[in-house]
This record gives structure tokens, sequence and C-alpha cells, in this order.
């Protein structure tokens, strides 16, 4: 098929229709533009966790567990505080006793603004920005004026995603950024969940409390954790809840990469998932197990990293300057 995008009507929401080579993707620019779907037709796989029966509202409902959400901030921040090297904030306490915490920020849920969408011989390309100021209601919390830039580039060889933060206002901009990367289960049409293994390149493990915050202690591999760097783990039909660790490099077809491998082991069909290196960790989750997919979230900082006592070059922590730009970077691929 050549190359191409059009705009669509998806159930509620205009979306971004992309093909390229044997893949399609559906960017809902107006929902934090999330790419709410991924796929790649010739080798019958569907990336994202995916009903074509959803509405719009029932994204918006749940953004964060659908298809590749952004999200900034993410993750949990102690009773809501944020410190950094200028400012103290107090954003809201979005998730109940006992944990108590602010959890995922807000740019996952916003309309984005389409730039350009467009398609030639070698790929086809969706730009979207957001910018951030006194008009988003979540500006009372964090007043800190920024513009988010989202490009995403389908071609035949899969999925990438480049991101750009600009610090628009006179203070510093703290980063942690994630994606609530929602996998399919399973991602080849007509496998079994069972027959799902997940390699995650991992170091230490980031020790959590009972509120889902870190303790600071780092934790050697136990065998459970080592499943994942042996490939030999199941994501499904067990419970993996909130499971942190620092991220390594693993190798794929001779070369190093920065990124999980997820294979269904009775077709030998792969779903890789490469991540820039300012994302410095993972953290595992899905959903209780039994929900038809799993999350493996790459992140540029710890939970809470900011008010940790831990340094920047551990907790991953950063802050940009005035008129600073941040970047990052993410591709999906398959092979079979």
């Amino acid at each position: 098929m050549k190359n191409s995008t059009q705009l669509i009507n998806w159930n509620g929401t205009v979306c971004v229709k992309m093909n390229a080579g044997s893949y399609e993707a559906l960017v809902a620019y107006e929902i934090g533009a999330n790419v709410i779907r991924l796929r790649n037709n010739a080798e019958g796989m569907e990336f994202f966790r995916w009903n074509p029966e959803n509405t719009a509202d029932d994204i918006r409902k749940s953004a964060e567990v659908w298809g590749l959400p952004t999200l900034y901030l993410p993750n949990r921040f102690a009773d809501g505080k944020l410190k950094t090297s200028d400012a103290v904030y107090q954003l809201p306490v979005n998730e109940k006793a006992p944990y108590n915490n602010h959890i995922h920020g807000f740019l996952h849920k916003r309309c984005f603004e389409l730039v350009e969408h467009n398609a030639d011989d070698n790929c086809a390309w969706v730009k979207v920005r957001y910018e951030y100021d006194e008009k988003d209601e979540f500006f009372e919390y964090l007043p800190v004026k920024f513009v988010a830039e989202y490009t995403f580039t389908l071609s035949e060889n899969g999925l990438e995603q480049d991101i750009k933060f600009t610090n628009l206002s006179d203070k510093v901009m703290p980063i942690s950024l994630a994606s609530h990367t929602t996998i399919n289960s399973p991602f080849v049409d007509g496998a079994k969940e069972g027959d799902i293994r997940l390699t995650v390149p991992i170091g230490k493990k980031c020790e959590l409390n009972e509120r889902c915050l870190p303790t600071e202690n780092l934790k050697a591999l136990t065998m459970w954790d080592l499943e994942y760097k042996n490939g030999t783990k199941c994501p499904v039909l067990q419970v993996v809840d909130n499971d942190m660790y620092f991220g390594e490099y693993a190798d794929l077809d001779g070369e190093k990469f920065h990124g999980i491998i997820a294979e269904d082991t009775a077709s030998g069909k792969k779903l890789c998932y490469e991540v820039s290196d300012e994302y410095k960790f993972w953290i595992i989750w899905n959903d209780r197990g039994f929900n038809h997919y799993f999350c493996p979230e790459p992140m540029t900082a710890m939970i809470d990293a900011p008010n940790l006592s831990l340094t920047p070059d551990i907790s991953g922590y950063v802050e940009i300057k005035p008129n600073d730009v941040f970047t990052a970077h993410q591709k999906f691929f398959t092979k079979a």
C-alpha cells in the first residue's frame, strides 16, 4: 500500500490514520496525542491494547490504559508535593488512601493541536503540539509554561515517536516523562497469552513501599526479577505489580538494544520496543494479569524522583532551564 495519512472520525474523535509498508496506526490527537492503534497487517500483529467497539469517551475515561499514552508528570508524587531547585509545587492528590499521591499528571488527557500530517515515498508522518499555559486548569498547581511537540513517523520499519519539550517559563521545568505503553495480549492474531515471553534488560530493582513510592533501597535481583533479564517472564496470567528497575542494554541480532522484546514463542514473532537513553528505568505492570494487556513502561526518572534524597544521576530527575529543550525518542517494530 502507498504511504498515506488521512483524517477520519473514529467512534467520536478525529484521528489521523497512517499507513506505511505493512503498518497502520491511528493517532488520536484530541486525546493526548495517543496512538490508540498500531498494527502490522502482514504479520497479523496488534501492538497496543485495542477494542474496535471503544468510543472516544471510553478511552478518555481511562486514557492511561489504552494505546500509547505519553505521561507528564508520570507515576506518583508523595502527598502531591513536587520540589524543584527553585520552587515547591502542590499537585492535586488524585490517588486515594492509603496511597495519597498525585498520579500520572495531565498531558495524556489534553487535546493537542494537529500541526501537520503527510506522506511521501519513504514514510508517513504526523506532527502535533500542546502549549501549556494559564488556560490549562492544571496551571494553578504547576505554573510553568511549556510546549510539548510530538512527531510520529510510520514507515516499513515501524513507528517512531520523537518527543520535544521546550520550557517557555522563567522557572526551571521539572522533567519526568514516561509512556504507559499498553501491549495487547496476545499481540499475534489467534495466539495464546500463555505463549508470550517478555525480555527486559534490567539492572538493580528499586524497592517500593506500601504507597508504591521508592524506599531508596536498591535491591539485587531475585529469581522472579531474573526472568525479565533472561526472557522467560510471562507478563500476563499472573500479577505483575509495579516492578521497577534500572534499565540496561540487550542484544538484538548482534546489535546493542535499549528496549524490551516481547515474543510469541509459538510463532517466533517478536514485538520490539526501543527507547532512547533518556529513558533510564522500566516499570512493569499488568492490571492484575487477566485483562489482556501488559505495560512495560519506560521512564526517564524514578517514581517521586524530585522529592528523593538520591542524586540526579541515580534518580534520573532533570530540570531544564528557561528556553531550553528536552528530547526523547521511541520506536516500535516487529521481527518474525
